[in-house]
């Protein structure tokens, strides 16, 4: 893989991607229909599905592909593939309260060593550079003129006070009883893939995920997550969470700066 190609591809895409779905979203209206699994899919999802694809297809013709809203692409087989989520957090999106992103992330041998994830209503640009470090972007964003990176570094933790980041729309009692095993000093929700990142740039240290999610979900959000020197692990076993599983489904999962004490549910 041509690494400087593809910083400078995902990039691009996520942002045109991000356009597209602001465009949508500057209207106040997109029609929301349920997929086979009753997770919602609205125009702007399946406009940016296809920007990206076309994309990636065109640049990186020999590399697997998988992406949320293709099922046809869901059968590809091996541990190297690019796979995208084109609006994560369409709950978020629909509801206008901003915290979707734009997901993108190449996986080689399970693990997801680069991605952007992009937060277009919030101005957010996150993604990895071709040697692996995690930068954050800061805009107005050019397709074609890099802005200012600041590099992104997890933060020390205080086990005696950590600050925890969880999902807004999919919280539940048991992640809340998860969440009380720690000593918790600051807590903060959030949407979509911007939790990974939350942890990326230091503003929080853990973030625990008791609840489905795919592999399309996570893969952008862990690969800037490791390139900013954090982790992401199995609930179950503490194990590294890998990539290519079959049918591409995630189990539970802790995303953390090293140092945290981790605890099993």
């Amino acid at each position: 893989m041509d690494h400087e190609r593809l910083a400078a591809e995902m990039r691009r895409l996520a942002l045109q991607a991000g356009a597209a779905i602001m465009a949508v979203y500057a209207r106040g209206a997109s029609d929301v229909r349920l997929k086979d699994d009753d997770s919602p899919v609205t125009e702007a999802d399946e406009a940016a599905d296809a920007l990206i694809a076309a994309g990636l297809r065109q640049a990186f013709p020999g590399v697997p592909l998988v992406t949320e809203e293709q099922s046809d692409s869901h059968g590809v087989a091996g541990s190297t593939f690019l796979i995208v989520d084109p609006l994560d957090g369409t709950k978020e999106f629909v509801q206008r309260r901003g915290d979707f992103t734009v997901n993108i992330a190449y996986v080689q041998d399970g693990v997801p060593v680069r991605g952007v994830v992009h937060a277009p209503a919030k101005g957010r640009l996150f993604y990895t550079l071709p040697d692996g470090r995690a930068v954050e972007e800061t805009g107005p964003f050019a397709l074609d003129t890099i802005g200012p990176q600041v590099p992104l570094s997890v933060s020390v933790p205080d086990n005696r006070g950590l600050r925890v980041v969880a999902s807004k729309s999919h919280r539940d009692v048991a992640t809340d009883d998860y969440i009380a095993r720690y000593a918790v000093s600051d807590f903060s929700a959030a949407g979509s893939s911007l939790k990974f990142c939350l942890v990326a740039t230091g503003e929080a240290d853990l973030y625990p995920r008791l609840g489905p999610t795919m592999e399309w979900d996570t893969a952008a959000g862990d690969a800037v997550l490791r390139g900013a020197g954090g982790h992401v692990v199995r609930m179950d076993d503490l194990t590294p969470l890998t990539y290519g599983k079959a049918g591409f489904r995630n189990p539970f999962f802790i995303a953390h700066a090293p140092g945290v004490r981790l605890v099993r549910p």
